[in-house]
């Protein structure tokens, strides 16, 4: 059986599964719609959650940008998981009090402003559109490789696919495929981990085989893997960083990116009781450790292999690197792994020193430039994007096809799941706190469940498109995406929560000054709206402001959102009195009604 039918058996399995569970639990009303009814288990919506929560950034995107960074970008990690504990701490119980179905319902009635309102469901669907096309650039790749067709049509594909179960099912359904999307993606992560880790290490856990011996060398794996880059004009894996200004920024920008994204917070409407918003964030940080401790191990186990395939006298205990470096692979008889993401156009040869051989380096360093010359190497021959690695990294190792047709199935449910619950943000947003709340408050249920999905079909249309033509890739487009929840948002939810004192033109002058400042920051360097050319000033580190990258400025955008919304609420008159009640009573989270419409 080919590998391609495997594949096909594996992919068709799982969209079969999770249409099937849309059918099954499709939604009968708004409220199945935008919360499920709100009578998920605890335990059920953790797992929903961490499904929603690891996107293709998570599965497909940030083990390459480990394997590609090593240590300094090790930021996703800490960020990501920093800004959850935040957000089951500090926000989750108190809007589950609070009762309502959206973020702009919360933010409308808090800072009791239809402007208010208005401005949430802008930053809502700038973050969230921003972040649907990461998801959908890392289905292209899943698509376009599993399924041998361009990364165009695998984007149409995703497309399509999301639209039969988002559209029908709704958050009912929506929430019982991102269980099962769950089982199939860590199933799919850790299995090809633990093979490659044994491989490598003769360890099964890879989280430790990472820090243990490298079985081929007998040198540590994290050594074995530095000697290895060094000799091809990389710093050292582990090496630290220099501008630790950006690296706090970035973390801190994906903190608190997280802990103001509307899709995992709308999650916590669907429990029964505050006490279950809690038990869910903690059980979706529990089912998160099991892929976010494996990641570090397979990012830089996928760069070793990577470089011993292109090397393959690296792979031993190594005398004469310089001898190793002169024996490159032979284009020719290059792995079939290879040949097949070449056709996908993710892979690309170029022989530049025309001896028919592979060379892989660091043509960027100038101090190794000498070196290279020397060595007959006239530019780097290899352009690997960053986004296959882990969807690769089985087919390097030569593992069995069953482990590759399962990665593909878990792939693709990582970067579904992630859209599926954006896309019902954004739906929401339009059909519940735009139409139903402030432009036809006397439409049917039945209609608002029809606006609910167009907007939703009319999302998926744009966030197609903008994957076709993505500002990076899909860790670095969702990268964005936190930064402009985090600086928009997430002050207006905390300051809600946790200020009697700020009033409507406080919120909105905040909202406003954090979400175009960071939007200004970003355009500026990555084009206006992402379209590419559009950029006023290249985007490197010499043209940054003080060495702040655009995908660190969410950190900023929100400090400038926290000092704005105080000084202008206190130059203003105070909330009203049932406001400041209202805050005090969501303080202090006793019980909690189900969610409620208007």
């Amino acid at each position: 059986m080919s590998q391609f039918v495997i594949n096909l058996l594996f992919v068709g399995a799982s969209f079969a599964l999770y249409i099937g569970i849309a059918i099954w639990a499709r939604a009968g009303s708004t409220k199945d719609f935008y919360v499920a009814g709100g009578g998920v288990h605890p335990i059920t919506n953790g797992m929903a959650t961490a499904a929603d929560w690891m996107s293709a950034a998570s599965f497909i995107s940030m083990a390459g940008l480990l394997a590609s960074g090593g240590y300094a970008n090790s930021t996703f990690l800490m960020g990501w998981t920093g800004g959850y504990v935040i957000l089951a701490m500090l926000l989750a119980p108190y809007l589950r009090k609070f009762g309502k179905f959206t973020v702009p319902d919360f933010i409308g009635d808090r800072f009791y402003s239809r402007t208010a309102r208005l401005v949430a469901v802008i930053c809502l669907i700038v973050a969230s559109v921003t972040y649907v096309i990461g998801q959908m650039t890392g289905a292209g790749v899943a698509f376009s490789r599993f399924l041998e067709v361009s990364n165009t049509w695998g984007i149409w594909i995703a497309a399509l696919i999301v639209f039969l179960y988002a559209v029908f099912g709704g958050m009912k359904g929506i929430t019982y495929t991102q269980v099962a999307q769950y089982v199939v993606l860590i199933i799919a992560y850790t299995i090809p981990a633990v093979f490659i880790s044994l491989q490598l290490t003769d360890t099964v856990i890879p989280g430790i085989g990472m820090f243990s011996t490298h079985a081929e060398s007998g040198i540590p794996m994290l050594e074995k893997l530095n000697q290895v880059i060094n000799e091809l004009g990389f710093q050292d894996y582990t090496a630290d960083v220099d501008n630790k200004l950006n690296m706090v920024l970035f973390t801190l920008s994906l903190m608190v990116g997280t802990a103001g994204l509307p899709h995992v917070i709308i999650r916590f409407f669907t429990v029964p009781k505050v006490a279950d918003a809690r038990w869910s964030a903690g059980w979706a940080l529990v089912f998160i450790a099991l892929l976010y401790l494996t990641a570090p191990a397979v990012g830089s186990m996928a760069r070793l292999n990577l470089a011993t395939t292109v090397y393959p006298e690296m792979a031993g205990q190594v005398e004469d690197y310089e001898s190793a470096a002169e024996n490159a692979l032979v284009y020719e008889e290059r792995p079939e792994w290879v040949r097949t993401w070449e056709d996908t156009g993710l892979i690309t040869f170029e022989d530049k020193n025309n001896d028919g051989r592979v060379q892989i380096y660091n043509e960027g360093n100038e101090d190794f430039a000498e070196t290279a010359e020397e060595r007959g190497w006239n530019g780097n021959e290899l352009s690997v994007n960053n986004d296959i690695l882990v969807l690769a990294n089985p087919e390097i190792a030569n593992l069995p096809p069953w482990v590759i047709g399962l990665i593909a199935a878990g792939g693709i449910a990582a970067a579904l799941s992630t859209a599926a619950g954006l896309l019902l943000a954004i739906s929401s947003a339009i059909s519940h706190d735009l139409i139903k709340t402030m432009i036809n408050p006397k439409i049917t249920e039945k209609g608002e469940m029809l606006a609910a999905r167009i907007s939703m079909a009319g999302a998926i249309l744009l966030a197609t498109y903008l994957g076709l033509n993505p500002p990076g890739f899909a860790a670095q487009t969702v990268a964005l995406a936190f930064g402009i929840a985090g600086a928009s948002l997430f002050p207006a939810l905390m300051m809600g929560i946790f200020s009697k004192r700020i009033n409507n033109v406080g919120a909105v002058a905040g909202m406003l000054t954090g979400l175009i400042a960071t939007l200004l920051y970003i355009f500026t360097y990555l084009g206006w709206f992402f379209i590419p050319g559009t950029n006023m000033l290249p985007n490197t580190p010499d043209n940054w402001i003080l060495g702040i990258s655009p995908l660190s400025f969410g950190a900023v955008g929100a400090m400038c959102n926290f000092a704005v919304a105080f000084v202008v609420a206190n130059a203003t008159a105070e909330p009203p009195q049932e406001i400041q009640d209202l805050v005090e009573s969501v303080r202090y989270p006793k019980g909690a009604g189900g969610a409620v419409d208007h």
